[in-house]
């Protein structure tokens, strides 16, 4: 049983997916701190042929406070203008009229918290990617919230009754296996090969939003992509 976890962020790169694609049950870590000027509320479109940085306001963000307890902004003005940005910088993507309305439901998402919200995005581009993975939410799991890092990651997969645990290639520097193999459990780290695909007609802009994947490209094609990494 292979186990994927990772904090929620706002509509990520494409490896977040593979990752998602590569394991069974994938569990969305919300039941620990937020991290300020991280992912989990903003992230990279294209504009004007160039990369642009688009953030879902918060209320009373903290770094003190767990991700799952965090409010998206009730200013429907703002709201509003992100999904004008995204809207227009795709007008003229093949995709708009099948990717836009799951974008905007996030962003008005009717449960204000951003982990439910990018709970409901996870599972709608899972379900427009014919993934089949297990979606779990860490906050609903039985587990010792005492333990930290790597222990606390080992103790989920334990948990769900795992064998293998995957990581996003950035984990190396937090993950060891020889502990994890100690607990009898397999890791390995994801990483995303080199994607491309045609943007409009500018030089290609790499390690955008899986919003600007899906703009441009059928589900199907995006399937393909989700298989374009090694495991390390």
């Amino acid at each position: 049983m292979k186990i994927g976890i990772m904090q929620p962020y706002f509509f990520p790169y494409i490896g977040y997916w593979q990752l998602i694609n590569a394991v069974d049950k994938y569990v969305i870590y919300d039941d620990v701190n937020y991290i300020k000027n991280g992912w989990i509320n903003r992230n990279n479109i294209l504009l004007n042929g160039q990369k642009h940085l688009v953030t879902l306001p918060l209320d009373g963000a903290s770094s003190f406070e767990l991700i799952k307890n965090i409010k998206i902004t009730s200013n429907q003005k703002v709201k509003e203008k992100l999904l004008r940005t995204i809207k227009n910088s795709y007008l003229k993507a093949p995709y708009l009229n099948d990717v836009f309305p799951i974008t905007e439901k996030t962003v008005l998402y009717e449960n204000c918290e951003i982990a439910s919200a990018i709970e409901f995005s996870i599972r709608k581009i899972v379900d427009y990617l014919n993934i089949d993975t297990e979606i779990i939410l860490s906050s609903n799991l039985s587990k010792d919230n005492n333990l930290k890092g790597q222990d606390k990651v080992i103790d989920i997969v334990k948990a769900l009754n795992g064998d293998a645990y995957i990581n996003a290639i950035g984990g190396q520097e937090l993950y060891s296996k020889e502990d994890f193999a100690k607990e009898n459990i397999r890791l390995n780290f994801l990483k995303t090969k080199d994607v491309k695909y045609k943007q409009f007609n500018n030089d290609f802009v790499p390690n955008l939003s899986i919003i600007d994947v899906m703009m441009f490209n059928s589900p199907e094609v995006i399937r393909e992509m989700l298989n374009d990494y090694e495991l390390l």
